[in-house]
């Protein structure tokens, strides 16, 4: 009888252990596919025209954008940390997450705009400009960096104001089209993959 029920509690063991290799393998995959569509989506997004009401409502400079306290960082701290800079702001739900997005997002355009502004001066004011112009588009690249990071980290983050507005004014019915499937995918990718992780606490409980 002894024997019995340690075989049949080896028996649970395995069977238990298949089940998790197989939950494993689906939350695997779940997150994959889940990366995908959420980079495809970012790709059509990006091929989007920025409409001009958007660019007509940044604010007046990059640090008033994004803050004092991020402006600081990106511009003083290197090599630059996105997750570190993330780590420091405390973000306690996705709607501040979403917030410091659109402030990311919003800085990130200015200093690309401010990055492509040229001016017929004199040498000195040239360099000057020449030296801002490359501050600026540091300054956007890391922008963009932190943003994607940021998404990283909440992959079931809602669209920003920008995404919103892009999709809003876009024309292309073939960007629309594989816009619309890749974030409906990477919505039901994410649902999955939370609904998996939470199976497994489930069990490790």
């Amino acid at each position: 009888m002894k024997n019995g029920g340690c075989l049949f509690h080896v028996f649970l063991t395995l069977a238990s252990e298949g089940a998790q290799r197989a939950l494993q393998k689906r939350r695997d995959c779940a997150n994959q596919i889940h990366k995908a569509a959420m980079a495809i989506n970012n790709s059509i997004l990006a091929e989007m025209e920025v409409p001009e009401s958007y660019m007509a409502s940044l604010p007046k400079s990059g640090r008033l954008g994004v803050g004092d306290s991020i402006y600081r960082y990106m511009s003083t701290i290197e090599p630059f940390s996105p997750d570190h800079l993330l780590d420091g702001l405390n973000i306690s739900s996705e709607h501040d997450a979403l917030e410091i997005a659109d402030r990311v997002e919003a800085s990130m355009h200015v200093w690309l705009k401010a990055s492509m502004h040229t001016s017929k001066s004199s040498w000195d004011m040239v360099k000057d400009l020449v030296a801002d112009e490359n501050k600026n588009q540091i300054l956007a690249s890391k922008a963009e960096t932190l943003l994607l990071c940021l998404k990283q980290r909440y992959p079931g983050l809602s669209q920003t104001t920008l995404d919103t507005s892009k999709i809003q004014y876009n024309k292309d019915v073939g960007q629309a089209i594989l816009e619309s499937y890749s974030r409906v995918l990477e919505v039901c990718m994410a649902a999955i993959f939370a609904e998996q992780m939470n199976v497994t606490a489930s069990d490790a409980a």
